[in-house]
């Protein structure tokens, strides 16, 4: 807020130079004027003096005359030499009131009307968070700051399910649903995180949510996919073929987790067809594969780059699916000084919960070094070769060796 300000005081400064203007033409002025009096007082005094020169007989009348002309010349050429435009008068006393009013008067306005609580929040969210603790740290300032903004309580919903923290979720996506209306996709997310929240229970209050958000939008995903999972787990397993193709047939083509959901209808056909036993309870595929994905990587630096690189600079280590959206399905974050260090990847650390490294086969893994602080972009990378996400566990060694194009 320093420099916010400083910037404030520099423009308040400009505004009472305004008013403190009039002040200082006027004394310039009226010292114009005090000039032009004087010179006015010597004319005087040299026209008595040339008058009494006349009557004492030591100037003729032509020599009194031409004396004359010289001081009214003289008079003229200093009024036209100290001319200057004439200046309305608003005496000192009104600049001087307006320059004490206006800041006062501005502050008060300000603190009544004005956003300096939003100028810092802008501030601290300008600043990359560098764990899921300080994202989420954020984004609880940031509902506390703005209540009434949908979007930053979708977004805090979404970590705590991340976090697995499906009744804090709950909660907030509650409240989405006042403020933004009872829209089918956020009727989905309140409802999956009511029922992780109520231990896998399901109950009519979540299948009217679920009917609710369908019969709005029949490919509502996320209702979709929970309504298999409820099936499932009650053993209900054509309900949850059905409701899961249905879910398949609303993915994208190249949507990573179509291959999850597909082993889940196998599962579940096999059950129905009393294939390989019984599955046991809360053993949901499509929830999640039979053991969530890690990868471990040996991040480190190759000695040219450590020469150029500050212990500052971030360092983020991401997972992309080699067939896929090119959206990192797990990432984390470091600095240059924490190198060389060894990273997993797991399940854990998905940016979106429907992209985990397990819903996939492959993934290439790649580390970014960047001055900014951009996830995005920087100056020098590393990238592996393809992995398989079920294969060999062993540590993944990789090295961020070359620049990256700008």
């Amino acid at each position: 807020m320093t420099d916010f300000w400083i910037a404030a005081s520099a423009l308040l400064l400009v505004a009472l130079a305004f008013l403190l203007l009039p002040i200082l033409r006027g004394r310039r002025a009226q010292a114009e004027e005090d000039r032009t009096a004087l010179n006015v007082a010597l004319y005087e005094e040299r026209l008595a003096e040339l008058t009494a020169q006349h009557a004492a007989g030591t100037l003729s009348d032509a020599q009194l005359e031409a004396g004359r002309a010289d001081a009214a010349r003289e008079l003229l050429e200093d009024t036209e030499n100290s001319d200057s435009p004439k200046i309305a008068k608003l005496g000192r006393s009104v600049p001087l009131i307006a320059a004490v009013l206006v800041p006062l008067v501005g502050y008060g306005l300000y603190m009544h009307w004005g956003a300096s609580d939003k100028v810092q929040m802008a501030r601290q969210f300008s600043e990359q968070p560098r764990t899921v603790e300080e994202m989420t740290a954020h984004l609880e300032q940031a509902v506390k700051e703005q209540p009434d903004s949908a979007e930053a309580w979708y977004f805090l919903g979404r970590t705590y399910m991340n976090q697995e923290r499906p009744a804090d979720a709950a909660k907030a996506f509650a409240r989405v649903v006042e403020l933004a209306g009872r829209q089918p996709e956020l009727l989905g997310q309140w409802a999956q995180a009511q029922y992780f929240a109520g231990d896998r229970q399901w109950s009519e209050q979540l299948q009217a949510l679920t009917d609710e958000a369908l019969q709005a939008d029949p490919q509502e995903l996320t209702s979709l996919g929970l309504l298999g999972i409820a099936a499932y787990e009650e053993g209900r397993y054509q309900d949850a073929v059905r409701f899961w193709e249905q879910l398949v047939a609303a993915l994208p083509e190249n949507d990573p987790s179509r291959e999850a959901i597909r082993g889940g209808i196998e599962r579940a056909r096999q059950q129905v067809d009393g294939g390989s036993g019984n599955a046991a309870a809360g053993e949901a595929p499509a929830a999640a594969s039979t053991q969530a994905a890690a990868l471990q990587i040996q991040v480190q630096l190759d000695p040219k780059v450590a020469e150029t690189v500050s212990p500052e600079d971030s360092v983020f280590v991401f997972a992309r699916a080699v067939n896929g959206p090119p959206v990192p399905l797990a990432a984390k974050r470091l600095t240059v000084g924490d190198l060389p260090a060894t990273v997993t990847l797991s399940d854990a650390d998905a940016m979106v919960p429907s992209l985990k490294i397990s819903s996939v086969e492959q993934v290439t893994v790649m580390a970014r070094v960047s001055r900014t602080g951009d996830a995005t972009k920087g100056e020098w990378m590393g990238q592996s070769e393809a992995l398989e996400t079920r294969g060999d566990k062993n540590a993944v060694r990789l090295t961020i060796d070359r620049a990256e194009a700008p």
